[in-house]
């Protein structure tokens, strides 16, 4: 009897968790899975978007690919792009988050400062940082009596310098309250045996810090990665792909491929091979990066 009540309860248990689990399946589904399908069912086409044509032309499109210059353009300003927010955004939010857990005054404050950007939208942050470059920096420059380059976003040698700027500043804040958690999660015992051993600041941070931050590490190396490889948010609002293609983003280009320039066929084609190199690039870091966690 006691038994098979408590099947009983199991079974309506299972009944909830599948009723709160399929909302959010069933946007999931219709929001990304059916059209990365159409996607790859239309890579296969010369369909223009508007006409019931769909003209079967097999890998034509994945050829094609490989001989366009504005492809190729597009996919190197989206990696040196995707490996300086790496790399910058990685450094400095883990530098903050030691300066923050080393028991710094106002830390709530310092908290909150970094992390306020970050709730703010791409688009804006672009909006933000074109007045800030063209405008307000510029003037700061006559009041001085300096003569800095601010105007970044017009020129092609600087403009990857100036988004780099607007979307650490963006983001760091983010990656930083990971790095923090993490840091805060590991335990004093672990310091205090190693000062009673006389291991320094930097052989503590070294053979402490960064194994115990790990799983920290990975999160923030793959979200960051992840998310410079689809810039798009920032570039509609600053620098429109330009000056020239100078900031072009894969993104950038599949929208104006498919989108204004009417080739949803071979605009597909684009983000077909960007969903293969994001689940690449995430499963490489993932697996590697995995090696290396050290449990608390």
């Amino acid at each position: 009897m006691r038994e098979s009540k408590k099947n009983g309860m199991e079974k309506k248990m299972e009944r909830q968790y599948l009723v709160m689990v399929l909302p959010g399946f069933l946007i999931f589904t219709v929001g990304l899975i059916i059209p990365m399908l159409m996607a790859v069912r239309y890579s296969f086409t010369n369909w223009d978007g508007m006409s019931t044509v769909k003209s079967f032309v097999g890998l034509k499109n994945y050829m094609d690919l490989f001989q366009d210059a504005d492809f190729r353009s597009a996919w190197w300003f989206t990696i040196k792009f995707t490996i300086g927010n790496t790399i910058i955004q990685n450094v400095l939010a883990l530098l903050f988050a030691v300066m923050l857990d080393s028991g710094i005054k106002a830390q709530k404050l310092y908290r909150t400062a970094f992390f306020v950007p970050c709730l703010i939208s791409s688009l804006i942050v672009g909006f933000i940082w074109l007045k800030m470059f063209s405008n307000v920096l510029p003037e700061i420059n006559e009041i001085l009596g300096t003569n800095i380059n601010f105007l970044l976003f017009g020129d092609g040698k600087t403009v990857l310098s100036g988004l780099l700027i607007a979307n650490n500043w963006q983001w760091i804040g983010y990656w930083m309250l990971i790095y923090l958690a993490g840091l805060q999660s590991i335990p004093a015992d672990l310091y205090e045996a190693a000062k009673v051993d006389g291991a320094g600041a930097v052989s503590r941070f070294r053979n402490i810090t960064i194994p115990m931050l790990a799983p920290a590490i990975t999160i923030c190396v793959v979200g960051i990665t992840t998310g410079s490889l689809k810039v798009y948010d920032l570039l509609v609002s600053s620098t429109k792909g330009g000056p020239g293609r100078a900031s072009t983003s894969i993104i950038y280009q599949t929208y104006a491929t498919a989108i204004n320039g009417r080739q949803y066929g071979y605009g597909s084609a684009m983000s077909v091979t960007l969903v293969i190199v994001l689940l690449l690039v995430a499963l490489i870091q993932v697996k590697g990066l995995k090696k290396k966690e050290v449990q608390a």
